[in-house]
């Protein structure tokens, strides 16, 4: 596989000296940093936009995943649908929400990986998963992943539920709540979906590892019914598998 080129360190030492109002921060494995916004993932490279430039003028340039260490998303972006739209393709059409409403039964949990000789490339991206109505309660992690790609999504921090009741990723187990996304988990959870035409919702607790059973951008919210006096976020992280495909 390709390697980024000697271009590349220069690419980040002039672009470092003009930093776009909203930025990703992508850590390389070589140390350095690039901040600009990625708008796209296609054949292992992330495709991202930099700097105002002079008379608005952008650039872009790719980076093989093997080469990232991390990729954390602008707040302004994490919490909702990235101005960019889908990650997998650059499209500008922004990704819709999943519905909140009308929930199916819990259906089983995704079952965990199984091959111990492996040894996978995994990436990292950070969010910040609001506890809030904004976006109709989801959070669009950034990340489209693939059917059979390995997860592991770790949080923490707390939230609070309004009427004096905080929770943390775990959630609240003696709070009753018939309208929540999951009717047998605790209410605050950090859960998860993917894809914004599904309802098979995934609990993620403080650490989920699991595989992906279909294709779709990955959406983060809280297992809670009412929504709207809800303040505080979720802290996230999600380390997915590099090159992942079909199993």
């Amino acid at each position: 596989m390709k390697k980024i080129s000697y271009a590349l360190s220069a690419v980040v030492l002039v672009l470092s000296l003009v930093v776009p109002i909203v930025a990703d921060t992508i850590r390389l494995k070589d140390g350095s940093v690039i901040r600009g916004q990625v708008i796209g993932f296609k054949d292992q490279q992330f495709t991202i936009m930099i700097g105002a430039g002079s008379k608005g003028r952008r650039s872009r340039t790719s980076i093989y995943v093997e080469d990232i260490e991390s990729i954390e998303f602008d707040s302004a972006t994490a919490a909702g649908s990235p101005a960019n739209g889908d990650i997998s393709t650059g499209n500008a059409e922004p990704v819709s929400q999943p519905p909140r409403s009308n929930p199916q039964p819990d259906s089983a949990s995704s079952p965990r990986t199984t091959n111990p000789s492996a040894s996978p490339t995994f990436f990292t991206i950070k969010v910040a998963v609001r506890a809030d109505n904004t976006n109709n309660g989801w959070n669009n992690s950034g990340l489209v992943v693939r059917r059979g790609q390995r997860l592991r999504i770790s949080s923490s921090g707390r939230i609070s539920l309004g009427r004096g009741r905080y929770a943390t990723p775990v959630g609240l187990s003696t709070i009753p709540d018939n309208d929540k996304l999951m009717r047998n988990e605790a209410t605050g959870a950090l859960i998860a979906v993917i894809g914004d035409d599904n309802d098979d919702f995934i609990l993620i607790g403080t650490r989920k590892d699991f595989v992906a059973q279909r294709d779709g951008v990955l959406f983060l919210g809280v297992n809670e019914g009412d929504l709207n006096d809800n303040t505080g976020t979720y802290d996230v992280v999600i380390e997915a598998e590099a090159g992942a495909g079909p199993r």
